[in-house]
């Protein structure tokens, strides 16, 4: 999707942090935007922030819950006529280590940050194709859906499945002419990490090291409007991977040099090698940034 002037974006998470940087990233570019949230405080702050832009419209939805997503979807449609940009940002910190005992707080965080994706995927998506005018997913992982993040099992896992459920996707969308991102944020300027000067509950004196090395990255995170504008040259090349923090670049590199060097020094037999060359291709085409393959004008 080239020309974004016009098009309508629906936003989970949209009321705060990286969703409402995306939302007002858009409505730069001319778009109209619908900031989906299940928070009545951000959907006010958003308001405030947005106000008098006529081009912003809120609903208050919860991603997992399907009904009720499935009517914000319905709410939007009514609204403006039309879904072109999916962004599926809704998302939750925590949820536990990967051995706790503990499911409760495992199953939340799994069915707002992966389940709010596919919820999000399957509910609007058809939508996209029904309209047969393209469009463009965008799915937000982060940085620990490409590095380990210690002592958050939920949280890393559910961001890991991120990942590999956009690749998917993007393969199979290719042929509707509907694109795929995968945002990756590193440290972001939003409410998902409190700071010690904006939560009194907390007490960064006594805290873990870890932490206080998090809230000291957190102090000059990035911006989320940067991130939004980040999303927008995403969509408009159709380039998959969309990262914003270049300080994990060399962990990345090294890691892959890891990955390179444990595969075995055995040769595939020719039947094995074939297979392997003409799906690499494939996911290579489908895969590569501007590739439109059925792209509808």
């Amino acid at each position: 999707m080239q020309e974004l002037a016009g098009k309508v974006a629906f936003i989970t998470g949209g009321a705060s942090g990286i969703g409402l940087g995306m939302a007002r990233a858009f409505l730069e570019e001319g778009m109209k935007v619908a900031l989906v949230d299940f928070s009545d405080e951000h959907i006010a702050a958003a308001k405030q922030t947005l106000a008098g832009n006529n081009a912003a419209y809120f609903v208050k939805a919860d991603v997992a819950d399907r009904e009720s997503l499935r009517s914000a979807a319905q709410e939007v449609l009514d609204h403006f006529g039309a879904i072109h940009v999916l962004c599926n940002n809704a998302g939750v910190n925590g949820g536990g280590k990967a051995a706790d005992p503990d499911f409760e707080a495992w199953d939340r965080a799994m069915a707002i940050n992966l389940g709010g994706v596919v919820n999000g995927t399957k509910i609007v998506v058809p939508i996209m194709r029904a309209q047969g005018e393209g469009g463009h997913v965008v799915n937000t992982s982060s940085m620990a859906g490409m590095v380990p993040l210690p002592n958050l099992g939920a949280y890393s896992t559910s961001k890991y499945a991120i990942r590999g459920f956009s690749e998917s996707l993007r393969l199979q969308l290719a042929r509707d002419g509907i694109g795929v991102s995968c945002l990756f944020p590193g440290a972001t300027r939003t409410a998902i990490v409190p700071l010690p000067e904006d939560d009194p509950s907390i007490d960064e004196e006594n805290a873990p090291q870890f932490l206080k090395d998090l809230w000291d990255a957190m102090r000059g995170a990035i911006d989320p409007l940067d991130t939004g504008r980040a999303v927008v040259e995403a969509i408009k090349e159709n380039r998959f991977y969309i990262f914003t923090n270049r300080e994990f670049l060399p962990e990345v590199e090294q890691r892959h040099r890891e990955i390179e060097a444990s595969f075995p020094d055995d040769e595939p037999t020719p039947a094995r090698e074939k297979f392997e060359q003409n799906r690499a291709e494939m996911v290579r085409r489908l895969m590569a940034p501007g590739h439109r393959t059925g792209e509808r004008k």
